[in-house]
C-alpha cells in the first residue's frame, strides 16, 4: 500500500463506485437458498443448503472469469487476476453460512460485496497490479459446530485440521464427514495461501451507526472475550417447607452473580460489555428449591487489562456471595479470545475511502468476533461495517437498507483498490 496509490484514486478515482441495484439483487438471491420461517435464513453450515449456495457463489465468479481455489476446510477463494500475478492477493470477504434463524446479511453482505467489487472492475476494465480474491471462510458461525470461525481459526493455526474434522454436531455427524458428504473439501493445504492484506465487510451488529444517522463504520478494534462457566452447587429442598435461614439456593446465588456481572460492565462503560447467557438449573422443578446452577459469563472489551480486571472482581465477588449463601463454586474457562487491533495502513485505508467519496463515517470497535479476527495474526487486516436496523442480527427480523449496502461496499470497493493498487493502461 503507497500514498501513490491513494493519490491516483483521489486524482481520477472518486467516481468509482459499485452498482448498488446489482448487489441488492444478489443478495435477494442468495436468500431463495435456505429460507428460514420468518423471512431470514436458515442455511447452516455444512448442510444441503450450504452446499446449494456455495454452489451459486462459484457460478456468479466463473460467469466473471474467476478460477476457485478449495482448501480441506472448504474455504473458497475466487480469484480475479492482477497485471503480476506474482504477488500475494489482496483478500476481501466473509462467510455465507447463517445461524438457524438468521439474517440475510450477516456475513453475506462482506463475501457478495466482494463479488461485486469483481463485476465492478470487469464493466469498468480498471485493473489492478495485485490479484484481488473473494473468500468464504466456512463455518464462521460455529452454531452446528462449535466453535465459531472455525475455518479461519484452522487457517492461521489457532486450530489443526484434524482436530476441526473431529467436531460433532447434536447428532454426532463430524465437520470432516459433512464437507465430503456435500462435496466442498478441497486438496489444498489450510493456511498455505499468502495474500498481502484482507478487508471484511459486515454488518455492525449493534445500534451505533444507526443511532447516530452515520453510513459507514471504520473498525479499529475487536474486543477480546472471556467466557467464564461457573458452576454453583448448594442443596436441594422443599420451596414450600425449608425455612429461609436452612437454604442453600444455588439460582440465588446465581442471580447476585448476575446482577455482580451487570455491576462490573457498566464500570468500564462505554466499551466493556458483559452478561450471563447460557443457564442450566437443577432439578429444574417448581417446587424445588435449585441445588445446582450451571452458567456462562460474557465479559467483552477492547483493552485485555479490562478483561483481566472484570475477571478478577467476579471471582472475588462471587467468593463472598457463596460465602454468605452456603454455596460452592467451581469456574471454568469456557472460551476465550484477545483483544484486536487492526492494521493501521489498512484502517487507514478505510478511512481514506470514506473521506474519498463522502460517506458519513465515524471509528467502531466490534463487539462479536468475526474471520478477520484471526485473518488479522497472519496478514494486514481491516474491517468495514453497514448499518443495520436497531442494530439486530442473528435473527430472522435483521435488516438494512440498499443505500446502506451500497456506501459501504462503495468503500470497501476503495479501500481493496488503494490496497491492491490501481495500474495505468
Amino acid at each position: 500500500m503507497t500514498d501513490a496509490n491513494a493519490a491516483a484514486l483521489d486524482g481520477r478515482g472518486k467516481n468509482f463506485r459499485i452498482n448498488g441495484d446489482r448487489l441488492w439483487d444478489a443478495l435477494m438471491e442468495m436468500a431463495e437458498i435456505g429460507p428460514g420461517v420468518a423471512g431470514g435464513n436458515n442455511r447452516q453450515t455444512l448442510t444441503d443448503e450450504d452446499a446449494e449456495g456455495r454452489r451459486l457463489f462459484q457460478s456468479w465468479c466463473e460467469a466473471e472469469g474467476m478460477t476457485m481455489g478449495l482448501d480441506k476446510m472448504g474455504n473458497m477463494f475466487a480469484r480475479h487476476e492482477g497485471t503480476d500475478p506474482s504477488l500475494p492477493p489482496v483478500m476481501v470477504g466473509s462467510h455465507l453460512d447463517t445461524q438457524p434463524t438468521g439474517g440475510k446479511y450477516d456475513g453475506v453482505l462482506g463475501v457478495l460485496a466482494g463479488l461485486e467489487i469483481v463485476r465492478t472492475l470487469n464493466e469498468t476494465g480498471v485493473k489492478t497490479k495485485h490479484p484481488i480474491e473473494v473468500v468464504n471462510w466456512t463455518n464462521e458461525e460455529g452454531t452446528r459446530f462449535a466453535p465459531p470461525m472455525m475455518a479461519s481459526g484452522v487457517f492461521t493455526g489457532m486450530h489443526t485440521l484434524e482436530w476441526a474434522y473431529a467436531r460433532e454436531d447434536s447428532d454426532g455427524k463430524s465437520v470432516g464427514d459433512e464437507l465430503a458428504r456435500i462435496g466442498w473439501i478441497g486438496d489444498e493445504e489450510v493456511g498455505a495461501r499468502e495474500m498481502a492484506a484482507f478487508f471484511e465487510l459486515h454488518i455492525e451488529q449493534g445500534p451505533i451507526l444507526e443511532d447516530e444517522g452515520i453510513e459507514v463504520g471504520v473498525v479499529t478494534h475487536g474486543q477480546g472475550l472471556n467466557w467464564l462457566q461457573v458452576t454453583l452447587t448448594g442443596r436441594e429442598s422443599h420451596t414450600g417447607s425449608t425455612p429461609m435461614p436452612k437454604r442453600k439456593n444455588a439460582g440465588l446465588g446465581m442471580a447476585r452473580i448476575t446482577q455482580l456481572v451487570d455491576e462490573i460492565a457498566w464500570s468500564h462503560a462505554p466499551n466493556a460489555v458483559g452478561a450471563v447467557g447460557h443457564c442450566d438449573v437443577y432439578p429444574n422443578s417448581r417446587n424445588i428449591i435449585p441445588g445446582k446452577v450451571v452458567f456462562t459469563i460474557d465479559f467483552r472489551a477492547p483493552e485485555q487489562e479490562i478483561i483481566d480486571d472484570m475477571e478478577s472482581r467476579m471471582r472475588h465477588g462471587s467468593e463472598k456471595i457463596c460465602e454468605d449463601l452456603g454455596l460452592t463454586m467451581e469456574i471454568e474457562q469456557a472460551g476465550k479470545f484477545d483483544p484486536v487491533k487492526f492494521d493501521d495502513n489498512c484502517v487507514s485505508a478505510v478511512r481514506n475511502a470514506a473521506v474519498r467519496l463522502g460517506y458519513t463515517h465515524r471509528d467502531l470497535v466490534s463487539g462479536a468476533g468475526h474471520d478477520a479476527c484471526w485473518i488479522n495474526r497472519v496478514a494486514p487486516t481491516a474491517m468495514v461495517m453497514c448499518p443495520c436496523v436497531d442494530g439486530l442480527s442473528h435473527n430472522e427480523a435483521e435488516e438494512i437498507t440498499k443505500d446502506w449496502a451500497k456506501a459501504s461496499t462503495d468503500v470497501l470497493f476503495h479501500a481493496v483498490l488503494e490496497t491492491a493498487g490501481i495500474v495505468d493502461d
